[in-house]
């Protein structure tokens, strides 16, 4: 799995030929093997034989999250059981879960892309990989795991927690690359200080991050904490998991997305209509080789836009800036926590660990910052340098945001640390 794959190096026809005939395959097969996607059609008005040119896709009715929780736990399977050797699940932290089985084909397919995103990223068979991603239903930790094996690297499935173990493994077993959310990378960063080690000169060459939305700043922190080329991959349960889009050694600005697997569009949220490439809106996929759960048109809720092609045949997705679902609205200005993260990336003085809190004293919607100085400061700030720290934090959001924010600003290590993807909107409304 040394060498870069045929696909890579095609021309943009042959690529669009052989989307078109897989998706041909793939529309007719959800429409033939799960009741739901032929009782969408049906009431759509729209058949497989109607998907003639891959324009035509945009015929067919969209797929959300509530559509896979409605067919809990398997009734979006396109085959029978038997053929089934893994399932994997969302968290279902805001409903039941989500259910994605996968065939023997599809985890060969899943770790083949999974290793092509390594490889792109700039790794090799001879390295070392330490997985820190959680391990179990969530997809992260055996897709990075299996990647990395079918790419011939070492793998170290460290999983996610014991952080002071983490840092100890990275010290002993020397490996080249992490594979790990960057918020917990931040906490493994902050481990190394707090034994007294120096994280910059760690082994670590390559950190490859993803599974929450993170920004310039944050990469930045990372490079500079770490002494690694920080890259990110995107991938997400209900598609495959990790390895849907990667950000490559060649062309660091965007993540390229393998399109001879997945077709994108990006819509707008509201709308449900499509708008041009280039333009921002929400990211839908439509899988093209999935056996065990195809899925046509998913509203991954991811807002991006779609870029044109780098170094490959295969066009480039924005990176991730916040999930339509995620999106709080404060005084009619709409705010992702991305945005916040940003602002406060300008500020030396203040950490990347921070907590957004909406609360709603009276009838309108109110934001609190809280957000965490950094240790290298040295010491606690007196009462004078926390309050113009923290006007200072307000007026950046008031300028790059444009909203009036209560920020407060409170010591290293307040705030508590996710060994997954980080918790960054604390919901202190008063129920309905």
């Amino acid at each position: 799995m040394g060498s870069i794959e045929p696909i890579e190096t095609a021309s943009v026809d042959e690529l669009r030929a052989l989307q078109l005939a897989r998706m041909r395959d793939v529309v007719r097969r959800a429409y033939d093997q799960v009741p739901h996607y032929r009782k969408r059609f049906d009431a759509a008005g729209v058949h497989p034989d109607d998907l003639l040119r891959l324009e035509d896709i945009v015929k067919f009715p969209l797929t959300a999250k509530d559509d896979l929780r409605q067919n809990y736990p398997f009734g979006m399977f396109a085959v029978p059981m038997e053929q089934i050797v893994r399932i994997h699940a969302s968290s279902g932290t805001t409903g039941k879960p989500t259910v994605v089985g996968y065939t023997k084909n599809d985890i060969e397919t899943w770790s083949r892309l999974m290793a092509r995103s390594i490889r792109a990223a700039g790794g090799r068979a001879s390295d070392k990989i330490h997985v820190a991603y959680g391990y179990g239903l969530f997809t992260g930790g055996l897709g990075a795991h299996y990647g990395g094996e079918y790419l011939g690297a070492a793998v170290i499935p460290v999983s996610g927690g014991f952080t002071e173990r983490q840092v100890q493994i990275i010290n002993d077993f020397r490996p080249d690359i992490i594979m790990v959310t960057p918020s917990y990378m931040l906490a493994i960063a902050d481990e190394f200080e707090r034994q007294g080690l120096d994280a910059s000169k760690c082994s670590l060459r390559l950190g490859i991050f993803g599974a929450e939305p993170w920004g310039e700043g944050m990469r930045a922190e990372l490079e500079q904490r770490l002494g690694l080329e920080a890259l990110d991959v995107y991938g997400l349960s209900e598609v495959m998991g990790p390895g849907i889009a990667q950000e490559c050694a060649d062309s660091k600005d965007a993540l390229t997305i393998w399109e001879d697997h997945f077709f994108p569009e990006i819509i707008d949220p509201a709308t449900g209509h499509p708008v041009a490439d280039g333009e921002p809106g929400e990211l839908v996929i439509t899988t093209l080789t999935k056996e065990g759960m195809p899925v046509i048109r998913y509203r991954t809720r991811d807002l991006t836009r779609l870029l044109p092609p780098a170094t490959r045949a295969m066009r480039r997705i924005d990176r991730i800036r916040g999930r339509s679902d995620d999106m709080l609205i404060i005084r009619g200005v709409n705010v992702f926590p991305s945005n916040i993260e940003a602002v406060l990336a300008k500020e030396e003085r203040l950490a990347p660990h921070y907590l957004l809190e909406l609360r709603r004293p009276g009838s309108l919607d109110e934001l609190d910052v809280v957000v965490e100085t950094r240790a290298a400061l040295g010491g606690k700030l007196s009462g004078a340098e926390l309050a113009e720290l923290e006007q200072r934090a307000e007026h950046l959001i008031k300028v790059f945001v444009g909203i009036t924010t209560k920020v407060r600003v409170v010591e290293p290590g307040t705030l508590e640390r996710s060994q997954g993807k980080a918790k960054r909107v604390l919901d202190l409304r008063p129920k309905d």
